[in-house]
């Protein structure tokens, strides 16, 4: 039984959304037929409410299956804000998005996790995840099985990007990465760099016994936006995910301009971290 997971992430609704880019996800998504979809964070630009409207009803036009999300950095109101960002810094987003900041989703042979990794006041920038949260994905993982695939979503990286472009990544990644080994967590998710990679924690945590198993890590490009970076400047892009029992593809789209499209441009494969190898019994 193959799972699918479609993974979007930094839509920008607001000034930098592209409404030609946008407008083809919902019909794609549908073909694509996908039995769960991932959004992780960074719906607006601004954190004005007009934009989270327009988000949620971009939302209401996605096929109708369940809809993980998380907020972003510009989820948030600004730091000129000061009163709405000390107050009520999640208010538009717990009205139109979800409000829930911390969510758990269940799937067959697989469970989701989404760590809202923003913090208002003290690094909204690079984000990060406190201990609490790590205990809440400890206890949302206790009852998986030893064959559930066990997946993190958040919007900031743990790791930084193959180029390193702007890519200073969360404080305290390690002991989130550390915590996330123990809870035998398989995949991380996440978006904020607005350029697609896929890796596994070992490029960046390798040499620790504690860190053997690997964790793989798939980050998403800006999907509906003009913000894409490095490789993927002024490029959008997302994920298919595809879990069965032993292995993972992934499935990295990109939009072409002159076919006004999304088109798969790479495809990658791994064994269920608890493997180790593909085909063969490891």
């Amino acid at each position: 039984m193959t799972t699918r997971l479609l993974h979007l992430s930094d839509l920008h609704f607001g000034r930098p959304y592209l409404p030609r880019v946008g407008d083809t996800i919902p019909g794609l998504a549908a073909e694509l037929d996908p039995q769960a979809i991932v959004v992780s964070g960074d719906f607006t630009q601004r954190c004005r409410e007009a934009e989270f409207r327009a988000a949620a009803n971009f939302l209401k036009r996605l096929p109708d299956v369940p809809v993980l999300t998380i907020p972003g950095n510009h989820d948030v109101p600004l730091f000129y804000r000061v009163l709405d960002r000390v107050r009520s810094p999640y208010a538009f987003y717990r009205k139109y998005i979800n409000e829930e900041l911390d969510v758990v989703l269940n799937l067959p042979g697989v469970k989701l996790v989404g760590l809202n990794s923003t913090k208002p006041l003290r690094a909204i920038k690079n984000g990060r995840i406190s201990r609490w949260q790590l205990e809440f994905s400890a206890e949302a993982f206790a009852d998986a099985s030893e064959t559930d695939w066990r997946i993190i979503v958040a919007h900031h990286h743990f790791a930084p990007a193959p180029d390193y472009e702007g890519s200073d990544f969360m404080p305290k990644a390690k002991r989130a990465m550390d915590e996330f080994n123990r809870q035998q967590v398989d995949m991380i998710l996440g978006g904020h760099l607005h350029r697609a990679y896929v890796g596994n924690s070992l490029d960046v945590y390798a040499g620790s016994p504690e860190l053997e198993r690997g964790i793989i890590v798939v980050q998403s490009g800006t999907t509906t936006s003009r913000r894409g970076r490095a490789r993927e400047r002024e490029k959008n892009s997302f994920n298919v995910i595809d879990l069965e029992a032993t292995e993972v593809r992934i499935s990295h789209w990109l939009y072409f301009d002159h076919i006004q499209r999304f088109c798969e441009v790479s495809q990658h494969r791994f064994p269920k971290p608890s493997r180790r190898a593909l085909d063969c019994d490891v």
